[in-house]
């Protein structure tokens, strides 16, 4: 019985309400591998946190005084990588239960779909950088704003350009 409902409510063929949910919560788990590889590779490989940043406050770790200017860089390659991770999650998860696919053969699918997500975080990351090294904002709150520009730009192109609705 659960297993059905689920597989109902998973399908390609829900209501528009239903998918959005479903498109929310899809990309809820993305967005949750982004901000995780992001955080990490700022951490561990490339820093890009000060000691005053919120998740440096909040995880009580230790990072290393970097420049403004590298930082912003840094913090521009971390979501290079995190894009390229959570990018390919969202795309199995978009395509198995969010968007029925179809419209393209699938390689120029993935490949549209990268190309869509490249464009918003190219876009994202610049209004990042220029919110780090211009305007001195934290590095947490300026991964907001590249979030959140991503998250309307894709929305939208996913929806109505890359898959059948």
């Amino acid at each position: 019985m659960f297993l059905s409902t689920l597989k109902k409510h998973l399908g390609h063929d829900t209501h528009p309400v239903v998918q959005f949910i479903t498109y929310g919560i899809s990309g809820g788990m993305a967005t949750a591998a982004h901000i995780v590889t992001f955080f990490l590779c700022g951490w561990l490989l490339l820093p890009c946190l000060t000691q005053d940043d919120i998740t440096v406050r909040l995880f009580g770790v230790a990072v290393t005084p970097i420049s403004e200017a590298t930082r912003a860089w840094n913090a521009g390659f971390c979501n290079a990588l995190a894009f390229v991770v959570s990018n390919s999650f969202c795309y199995v998860l978009n395509r198995l239960f969010v968007f029925k696919p179809g419209r393209h053969h699938w390689v120029l699918e993935f490949l549209l779909f990268f190309g869509v997500s490249g464009i918003s975080m190219v876009i994202g990351t610049t209004i990042q950088t220029f919110l780090i090294s211009h305007q001195g904002m934290q590095t947490t709150p300026a991964f907001g704003a590249n979030i959140l520009v991503a998250l309307f730009i894709n929305y939208a192109m996913r929806k109505f350009v890359i898959f059948k609705g």
